[in-house]
Order: structure tokens, then sequence, then C-alpha cells
């Protein structure tokens, strides 16, 4: 195991006290230091949020991107680099709102990342409007007379359209916050983990006891192979629980890499020598034709 403090940043902290986002950072840490993983070795990307200020609070490669646009340069880095570990760490309104087209489309390539979603069911940065995961009927500081649709469900959806690894956790526990980020990057292939977060100024609903009072692990007994179970406990979600764990994980589908000639060839892109001349071609090709 590396010591922690090899990712220690000297930004100054932005987050509010008691946000969510402060057990997700020390759990990701721990996670990283027990898998022997230096800074070197990882790419932290992100959008725009409070979520997606991460890469500036942990050592380590990053890039900090538009609103919604993490997971394509993300997918770019690794098939750059296969050897990076490439971890989005992004908010619920900037991965399944904004970048809802970028969430389908990632999970159909089956890229080898973490994406991890802080989703606090409320637009932090931006003073408290309804996200795509806000719950209906939920008064924010736009929806004055509550939310009118129903939330999106980022476990059914991910799993519909192929993914093959969806967890959630909880920021409150960081036991098993911690596995969770471990299982995801070591998974094979894309790996969604939605991270039930509360944010202390904006959403006075989904508070830590709302969540801690409703939250539940998955046990031994659960199948996560199964597609027809993982689809059943997307359902759950609310006062009935809100299942925490593997919820669905396929070992079998090739991740893209695997798949695509060139990058299952052994070439690392990031290996192949460039000449000025090449750079100017590629410049006077970009600009002109």
């Amino acid at each position: 195991m590396l010591d922690l403090n090899i990712y220690k940043s000297n930004d100054e902290n932005a987050w509010c006290p008691g946000c969510g986002n402060f057990g997700i950072l020390i759990a990701l840490k721990e996670a990283l230091a027990e898998l022997s993983l230096k800074p070197e070795d990882i790419v932290m990307v992100s959008g725009i949020g409070q979520a997606a200020k991460t890469p500036h609070y942990i050592k380590a490669n990053g890039f900090n991107g538009l609103h919604g646009r993490a997971l394509p340069p993300a997918q770019a880095i690794k098939m750059v680099n296969k050897n990076l570990k490439v971890i989005v760490t992004s908010g619920d309104g900037d991965s399944y709102g904004e970048g809802g087209n970028h969430f389908i489309h990632c999970i159909r390539r089956n890229v080898d990342m973490l994406h991890m979603v802080h989703n606090n069911q409320i637009y932090g940065l931006t003073k408290g409007q309804g996200s795509p995961t806000t719950g209906k009927g939920h008064v924010t500081s736009m929806q004055f007379e509550g939310v009118y649709v129903e939330p999106l469900n980022p476990i059914a959806l991910a799993i519909s359209a192929g993914a093959t690894f969806v967890a959630r956790s909880f920021s409150g526990d960081k036991v098993h916050l911690k596995e969770m980020i471990k299982a995801a990057i070591n998974h094979k292939g894309y790996a969604l983990l939605d991270v039930m977060q509360p944010c202390v100024v904006f959403n006075k609903i989904n508070t830590f006891k709302w969540y801690k009072d409703r939250i539940y692990k998955l046990d031994d007994s659960y199948d996560s192979s199964s597609k027809f179970n993982a689809l059943e406990k997307a359902e759950e979600f609310g006062d009935e629980g809100i299942p925490i764990g593997i919820i669905y994980e396929d070992k079998t589908k090739k991740s893209y890499d695997e798949l695509h000639p060139v990058l299952n060839s052994g070439l690392n892109l990031i290996d192949r020598k460039w000449e000025p001349k090449d750079t100017e071609k590629l410049i006077d090709e970009f600009l002109f034709n």
C-alpha cells in the first residue's frame, strides 16, 4: 500500500463544509493507495461542477474540460495510452444531463475506465436547480412548485444500454465506497459507480440521514451476473430502500481496446514517434482541407 501523502494537492479546497464530496475524495485516495497506483499511473478527468473539482484536490495527471464533456477526452486518453488508469469524476447534472449522450455511447464502446458520478440529486455549483436525478415534487431554487417529471434512473439506463459494470455506493460509508472504487478500477471495461451524497446547502430533502435510513448493502446471496436481478434492483429507490454494491457485472464482454484492431495489436499510441514534418502535415490537413 502506498502512502496517502503522495496524492496530496496544494490547491485550496472550495467545497462546502459537510459536503459529501469529501468522503468520496478520501475513499478514492485510499483505494488508489491500496491498489498501489502512483500519481503518474492515473489520469483524473472531469467536466464542470462541484464534483468536477476533484482533479484539483488529488495529485495526479488531470484534465478539466467543458460541462458534460468529460467522457470524450477520457476515452481518447485511454485509447492513446492504455497503460493509464482513467478515472472520470462528475456530477449527476454533468454526467446524466449535459453529458447524457456521451454517457450512452461510452457504455456502448465499453472503454476501460471508471466513471464515478457524485450524485447529490441537485445542481450544487449553480445554486440548487433540479438535476436529472432530482425527485418529483422537490421544490428547488428554480422549480418553485416542485419538479414535475420523474427522475432519471441512471442504474437502469446503464444496464439497459449494455454497461458491463454498474455499482452504487454512499459517500457516508468510506469502507464500502473504497471497495466499490477498487472493484470498478479492476473491472476490464466501462465501469459506472453512482455515489449517493448529500448536498448540505441546496438539497434539504436528500440529506445524510435520508440516505442513511434507506440504504442497504447487497449481500453474498445476490447474483450480480444476472441482468434480470440487476434491473429489478435498479427499480428500488426511495422509502422502499436503496441497494448499494455491485448491481451488475459482465466479465465476458470485451473492452474497446480488445476489439479495436490497432489498439489490440500491442501498439500503444503514445509510443508512436512523431517527426516535425508529420505534425506540419496534420496541421495543414486540418486547416486547409
